[in-house]
């Protein structure tokens, strides 16, 4: 009986452990991309009314009735300011209260 040796071939081995690599780099990548878009802040100047000023910052309400933290603020409760909010926080938390 004559033996034969196989060996592996590494050429091949190297090639899939690369590819497998470059999917899971791709996915951790969108995945990166895709949750920076989605708590990345989107601000806009809107008309809010202070409901409470607190350690925290002034506690305001929009137009459209979310309650927002707009940060410091020099104003009395019920007084009208121009203030930045995040529009995705008010899309999140409109998501979480559906009967609005």
């Amino acid at each position: 009986m004559s033996g034969t040796n196989i060996k592996p071939n590494k050429k091949s081995s190297k090639n899939s452990t690369f590819i497998i690599a470059g999917v899971i780099a791709l996915g951790a990548g969108l995945l990166f991309a895709y949750l920076m878009f989605y708590t990345s802040p989107e601000h806009n100047m809107e008309m809010v009314k202070v409901i409470a000023v607190t350690e925290d910052g002034c506690i305001a309400e929009t137009m459209d009735g979310y309650a927002v933290n707009i940060g410091e603020c020099n104003a009395t409760p019920g007084q009208f300011v121009d203030a930045l909010v995040d529009q995705k926080t008010k899309e999140r938390a409109a998501l979480m209260n559906p009967t609005n």
